[in-house]
């Protein structure tokens, strides 16, 4: 059953360090504002990566696990 939220998904496990900040980068120039995306990375600078990039860009990032981030197109 759909509950009307469709996120895009980015798989970036086992990629390293600039690698799943650049995909993101791309794939969220694909968004219109406000859509909702998750990132999947497990590499350790991902997370510290992704804050200082939502802080740059003003897309919103929340942690929802080690490895499962959610963005939301500024």
């Amino acid at each position: 059953m759909s509950n009307g939220i469709e996120r895009e998904v980015l798989d970036c496990i086992g990629a390293l360090c600039p690698t799943p900040i650049i995909q993101l980068s791309k794939a969220v120039k694909t968004l219109e504002s406000g859509k909702k995306l998750i990132l999947k990375a497990d590499d350790p600078a991902t997370k510290s990566d992704l804050l200082a990039w939502s802080r740059l860009t003003g897309n919103q990032v929340s942690v929802i696990d080690e490895t499962t981030f959610e963005i939301v197109k500024a």
